[in-house]
């Protein structure tokens, strides 16, 4: 790949478009479009189209999406649905239009069933109902991956879609009322230490089982993919280890340093039982993740409390 080719990184300020960023600029490509939701309201087709034709990127990274975890999927599922359709519509078809070369659609593991077999392989796509909790993300998510998957079919374009698990890291959401489980609790447990160590309250039961990655490994698994042409439309990018969610609080206490007790609230519902990832496809193409869960575990938390302000300012 040339590394003055024009790539546009869509979402760029986001946890996952701002670790891309970060990645890229450090392996020397140095011709990014980048544009903040205030330049560029990726939501209008119009807008995006006139920029595409304007600026004419060669490459297309989509990491732009809105995203929350189960409280905020089941609070507002018409925007999770809508919003994130068009976003992703609005980039695919332009960059259809502008013969873009490559483009690198990201979505998530929550595109699987909720009960299909574990560790989930690409091919259990739309086999089975999906965890009724987040769908209508899940929904938008699937159309991006079979709209990438047409365009590869119907045209040769060379557009890949890789399916992340849980990820966290710097640059995460850390607000209760919109972030995923990892920041919540790093959140929760530094909140509660503060206040005397008192009790911290977890939704469930804490037995389903997660897998997380650390932001900058789906970073390089995009790098990789970026330089390298993949012979399939669909990845999934993980570790391929999982830990029950009780586990994953007991480590993040620990790393926070809460000695306080854990209450498990079991009125909430607890989610899919289990979400591992197969990954033994980007295996064997030659990428694997490099951060252990623990070690980025405790970067998170550095870079919270380096940045305890911003979450403040994260609002659906």
């Amino acid at each position: 790949m040339d590394k003055q080719r024009k790539i546009f990184i869509a979402g760029h300020r986001g946890m996952v478009g701002e670790a891309i960023k970060r990645t890229l600029q450090q392996k020397g490509y140095s011709n990014l479009l980048l544009k903040k939701s205030s330049e560029l309201d990726l939501r209008d087709q119009r807008t995006v189209y006139t920029f595409f034709e304007k600026e004419e990127p060669q490459v297309v990274i989509d990491a732009a999406a809105r995203v929350g975890g189960i409280l905020a999927n089941n609070d507002y599922p018409y925007p999770f649905l809508m919003e994130n359709m068009q976003i992703q519509n609005n980039l695919i078809e332009a960059s259809l239009r502008q013969d873009v070369d490559k483009f690198i659609f990201l979505g998530s593991s929550c595109i699987y069933p909720k009960l299909a077999p574990q560790p989930l392989k690409e091919e259990y796509l739309l086999t089975d109902s999906l965890e009724p909790t987040n769908e209508w993300y899940a929904l938008a998510k699937i159309t991006g991956v079979k709209a990438c998957q047409a365009i590869r079919k119907q045209f040769g374009n060379d557009y890949v879609s890789l399916m992340p698990t849980n990820l966290y890291g710097a640059n995460d959401n850390f607000d209760l009322q919109t972030s995923h489980v990892l920041p919540a609790m790093i959140r929760k447990f530094h909140e509660a230490k503060e206040n005397g160590h008192v009790p911290v309250t977890l939704w469930g039961s804490g037995t389903p089982m997660r897998e997380f990655l650390y932001v900058d490994d789906l970073a390089e698994a995009v790098v990789f993919t970026l330089e390298n042409t993949l012979p399939e439309y669909l990845y999934n990018v993980g570790t391929g280890e999982d830990l029950t969610i009780k586990q994953l609080a007991e480590t993040i206490q620990a790393v926070v340093g809460h000695q306080g007790e854990i209450v498990w609230d079991r009125s909430k519902p607890d989610g899919t039982p289990r979400k591992l990832m197969d990954i033994s496809k980007m295996h064997a193409l030659g990428w694997k993740h490099q951060i252990k869960l623990k070690d980025g575990i405790e970067h998170t938390y550095k870079w919270f409390l380096e940045n305890q302000g911003n979450y403040k300012e994260v609002k659906l």
